[in-house]
């Protein structure tokens, strides 16, 4: 398609496959995904259900902008490996405290 050179590699191959309107819906869908994603393994507190209406609200909002800027950035791919440095984190740190306690287990 004509005028896709400057939009990102994944839009548009979604834009070729399923259109303008539903690459935009699908691509947008994924960086609300991966807000959540990011935020949950990384930034989450315990908070009430109200603070939570509220943060994930200005989650979908600001993925508003993210949508602007991944016409020309690779939002959803940076996004993406967020997710998995994080998820990566957050694993070694359980495996880490595991260890710790079985550790301590076995001193006393």
């Amino acid at each position: 398609m004509e005028g896709l050179e400057h939009v990102s590699p994944l839009l548009g191959a979604l834009v070729q496959l399923i259109g303008v309107n539903g690459a935009v819906w699908v691509y947008w869908a994924a960086i609300i995904l991966l807000c959540i994603v990011v935020y949950n393994l990384g930034f989450a507190k315990k908070l009430s259900v109200i603070q939570n209406i509220v943060i994930y609200v200005s989650l979908i909002a600001g993925s508003l902008l993210l949508l602007i800027l991944s016409y020309q950035l690779p939002v959803v791919e940076s996004l993406f490996v967020a997710a998995l440095v994080l998820g990566v984190y957050k694993l070694r740190l359980k495996l880490h405290k595991q260890e710790n306690e079985e550790g301590q287990d076995h001193s006393v």
